[in-house]
């Protein structure tokens, strides 16, 4: 069990580590290029990061255990928009744009709800077809969101505002990508070091396997999105957090799903319905939250803390 708790320990120290090159390199890219950060947080870290869940649930789906398949998005989905987006309102407030609220967070919404609804009557080819059309989709309107439409001075002056701050040399872009990109590799392998590891710990212990996937795989494919989360909100990227958060939620249940759905084959993967209506019943709340005020606060991270707290026994009683 000594392997398995340093492993794990490894594991975290280079998801921080990756993390906070991750973000860096995805931020002064998105600066360089125009590009919104909500959209690099979405598109770049939200998918990158979501990639663990694909990996877990599409193994676990192959291998006929739907119920941890499936389990293991919704308890992921569950996390980000409670927990994890309550640590980030804790460390500083986390103000929201309008255009983001109309656009990014309604689309990550919706692609939640759309999972829940298809999970209860079952995942399958057909169901996963459905869910691989409408994550291709949302890509194609947050890329369509991402270019300018006219000319905007207040935009353009914080990029220049941005490239001036910036120590690195314009003639060095190309670093950058190369920094994100080793940085998404290192998130994604540390914490697959994580969850081996701290799933082995919990194994010797003689932990049931539910408890195992509701909290160790869950909490475990989740964490490169929670190291991401305090990084980016560390550095004052509050874009990258909600792009992040909403949009790991997003591909969650839209890549996700269709995952397990084309590895399960003909053998539908159903979720409980206390699961589903906890996930979707989250994400609008985070959503409202969001809406009410454009802006989270340590109050509402509290809130969402508790919110987290209080779904565990429902996670783990269905």
């Amino acid at each position: 069990m000594i392997l398995e708790i340093l492993l794990a320990a490894a594991g975290l120290l280079l998801l921080t580590w990756a993390a906070d090159h991750l973000v860096l390199g995805s931020s002064r890219l998105g600066r360089r290029l125009g590009v919104s950060p909500v959209v690099i947080g979405i598109v770049v870290i939200g998918l990158g990061t979501s990639a663990p869940e694909f990996v877990v649930s599409g193994l676990a789906a192959a291998r006929g255990d739907t119920g941890l398949a499936v389990g293991n998005i919704v308890g992921s989905n569950i996390l980000n928009l409670s927990l994890l987006l309550g640590v980030a309102a804790l460390i500083a407030p986390v103000p929201v744009a309008a255009s983001v609220m109309r656009r990014e967070v309604p689309l990550a919404v919706a692609g939640v709800a759309l999972f829940g609804l298809i999970a209860l009557f079952g995942l399958d080819v057909t169901s996963a077809t459905v869910l691989a059309v409408a994550c291709a989709a949302a890509l194609w309107l947050l890329i369509r969101w991402a270019r300018p439409s006219r000319p905007d001075p207040v935009s353009a002056e914080e990029v220049r505002e941005g490239l001036e701050a910036d120590p690195v040399p314009v003639r060095k872009w190309w670093a950058e990508p190369i920094r994100a990109l080793l940085g998404l590799a290192g998130v994604l392998a540390g914490a697959q070091m994580l969850v081996v590891g701290a799933s082995g710990a919990a194994a010797a212990l003689g932990v049931s396997q539910t408890v195992i996937g509701f909290t160790v795989v869950a909490i475990g494919t989740s964490l490169p999105e929670l190291v991401t989360t305090v990084q980016a909100q560390r550095r004052g990227e509050s874009d990258l957090v909600v792009g992040n958060l909403f949009g790991s939620n997003l591909f969650n249940s839209l890549a996700g799903g269709a995952v397990i759905g084309f590895a399960d084959g003909t053998n539908p993967a159903h979720g409980g319905i206390v699961l589903v209506s906890v996930m979707v019943s989250g994400a609008f709340l985070a959503g409202l939250l969001l809406f009410r005020g454009r802006r989270l606060t340590s109050r509402h991270g509290v809130l969402l803390g508790l919110a987290y707290l209080g779904t565990i026994p429902l996670l783990l009683s269905s």
